[in-house]
């Protein structure tokens, strides 16, 4: 019993000591078969908005605000502007709850404008790791600010699900494409400004290697986006026996426990990489029925949020 507990702890342990790193197959970036099989079976319903993957479309609403902020924040809005009659003010402190209504609002337009001409300029290469059918990928390529995007998942189902709907948007041809592929396939050489990993990693059996191959890809000045859930009776409870079990709005075999990731464990892992990256944010959200998604102020029970940038 205590070497099998050892074994499966060396597995998922998420640090880069060599004795973890070698104990793995020939591909250990690639899904457990068993999960393949699981999200093979969903492929049909997998843009039903009222089906088995409702909680997930109603999630990417959630994922976009978190990826679009994070990103738009960090734009130098007076980067290479000499001229103080057209640099954008940029206020230290909050102004809009001291001053005039009709000044605050003035202020905050130019801001938000300015964000929003600078944002299209940046043109960003994406990945989306483990896309499934596609609900974030075709949500990430929609955006002015992106470039192009590349999906990719290990189960033939969904990828031949998320190239048949992406048809159906003229405005993704030539900016979305999908393949089957593993992240140990994706040339080395090749860089994004953006990685997203959601609802990945507690779905891998070898997380510390998934991550620091995702992180491999990330261009300088760019963001690794992730999503996942901590490992605590909280999340069993809402995540497992109340989801899958009790309100029935997560397929029935979706989440294993054992598989969780507490987001300390992230930022410890990421502590031994910190003169490459940095945790710029980590959010808490959770699900109720008659709400939906939302953040919560708690980063370390139930799922959460993380957006980690390299930073040379």
């Amino acid at each position: 019993m205590l070497s099998t507990k050892l074994q499966v702890i060396s597995k998922r342990a998420l640090h880069l000591s060599s004795k973890v790193l070698a104990a793995k197959p020939k591909d250990p970036t690639a899904i457990n078969p068993s999960e393949a099989s699981h999200f093979s079976d969903l492929a049909s319903s997998w843009w039903d908005e009222t089906g088995s993957q409702r909680i997930l479309h109603k999630m990417n609403l959630l994922r976009m605000d978190f990826i679009n902020k994070t990103i738009k924040t960090s734009i130098p809005l007076n980067k290479d502007i000499t001229d103080p009659e057209k640099m954008v003010f940029i206020p230290g402190w909050s102004f809009n709850n001291l001053l005039p209504d009709d000044v605050s609002s003035a202020i905050q337009k130019e801001i938000d404008d300015s964000v929003r001409l600078n944002s299209q300029k940046l043109q960003l290469k994406c990945l989306d790791v483990g896309c499934g059918g596609g609900i974030l990928s075709e949500c990430l390529a929609r955006l002015p600010m992106v470039s192009s995007v590349k999906g990719i998942d290990m189960t033939k189902n969904v990828i031949k699900v998320a190239k048949k709907h992406m048809k159906l948007d003229p405005s993704l041809e030539n900016k979305l494409e999908y393949k089957m592929m593993s992240l140990e396939h994706i040339p080395k050489t090749e860089m994004f400004d953006v990685v997203t990993m959601m609802e990945l990693l507690e779905h891998v059996d070898y997380p510390a290697t998934v991550l620091k191959q995702a992180l491999s890809h990330v261009a300088p000045g760019g963001y690794l986006f992730l999503s996942t859930i901590n490992r605590d009776l909280i999340s069993w409870f809402t995540t497992i026996f109340m989801g899958e079990h009790i309100l029935n709005i997560v397929p029935v075999g979706t989440h294993t426990y054992s598989k969780y990731i507490k987001q300390s464990e992230i930022k410890g892992f990421m502590d031994q990489l910190k003169d490459k990256f940095k945790v710029v944010d980590v959010k808490g959200c959770a699900y109720f029925p008659a709400v939906g998604w939302f953040f919560t102020g708690v980063q370390n029970m139930g799922n959460y949020m993380m957006a980690i940038r390299r930073i040379k």
